[in-house]
């Protein structure tokens, strides 16, 4: 699993992904409702995309996003009862 830390790695890895499955970026696009423009921007790293767009595209290539390194809700949860 890719550890990501910027708009440009996440680009690199979905272009990556896309291309192992084969896909153009219009085909990409087509499977997950954007615009052809918004997969080159995001494959090209451009910071300000909206999320939602994001999270569709990778549903597309059959991934998920999975967040390491951050407290559990459980330990949130703890915490603000003491």
């Amino acid at each position: 699993m890719p550890s990501i830390r910027s708009p440009e790695q996440l680009g690199d890895v979905l272009r990556a992904a896309r291309k192992q499955l084969g896909l153009t970026q219009p085909r990409l696009a087509l499977a997950a409702r954007v615009g052809v423009r918004f997969i080159v921007d995001l494959e090209a790293g451009k910071p300000t995309l909206r999320l939602e767009n994001v999270l569709r595209v990778i549903d597309a290539l059959g991934g998920e996003i999975i967040l390491s390194g951050l407290p559990s809700a459980v330990a949130l949860a703890q915490r603000e009862e003491q």
